[in-house]
């Protein structure tokens, strides 16, 4: 079997851990000289090192010359700041947030999520560098106990978390339902 792949572009993608360090000590060397800017490797952000990347910073990684050789472009992607992380919490079909809800709705209890606590979310995500593969688990942190404990309030129609709920364990706000009044 014969695939013409003229008309195909490959793109290799993966997270790279510790070729910054490679990438680092090859800025460093570099840096002689009474014109030489010297900026420690620890003050550039990731995305400032991940920039410089060469494809001799991958043959040194590890990657074999025939492949490197085959990659005509090398570019790197940026961290994911607060507001696409809300959006990766609440935009696409199958949002994190939004299967929360469902299973919020399968107990008759509407979740509400306010938008501080999203941003409260982000931040975190950001703060522990775990960008968009860490926002579930900090979902689960806050709204695990929340979750077992819906069942037990039959009188809650909606929970309400807000940034306090996220950043600073307090208890979600419970809405409970009006009962009419007997006249």
């Amino acid at each position: 079997l014969h695939v013409d792949t003229t008309n195909i572009l490959f793109i290799c993608g993966g997270a790279f851990a510790g070729i910054e360090k490679i990438i680092g000590r090859r800025g460093q060397e570099t840096s002689i000289g009474f014109g030489a800017q010297i900026k420690d490797v620890e003050e550039k952000s990731l995305g400032e090192i991940y920039k410089l990347i060469q494809p001799e910073d991958l043959l040194k990684y590890g990657l074999i010359p025939e492949f490197v050789g085959r990659l005509p472009v090398i570019t790197t992607l940026d961290d994911l700041n607060e507001e696409a992380l809300v959006k990766v919490l609440t935009e696409p079909k199958n949002a994190i947030v939004k299967q929360y809800k469902t299973l919020f709705d399968m107990e008759d209890v509407e979740l509400t999520i306010t938008h501080d606590a999203y941003i409260a979310i982000a931040k975190k995500a950001i703060e522990r560098k775990t960008g968009a593969r860490g926002l579930r688990a900090i979902l689960e942190e806050n709204l695990l106990d929340i979750m077992y404990d819906i069942p037990d309030k039959k009188d809650v129609t909606e929970i309400v978390i807000d940034a306090k709920v996220i950043n600073e364990g307090k208890s979600p706000t419970y809405i409970k339902k009006r009962h009419k009044k007997s006249a």
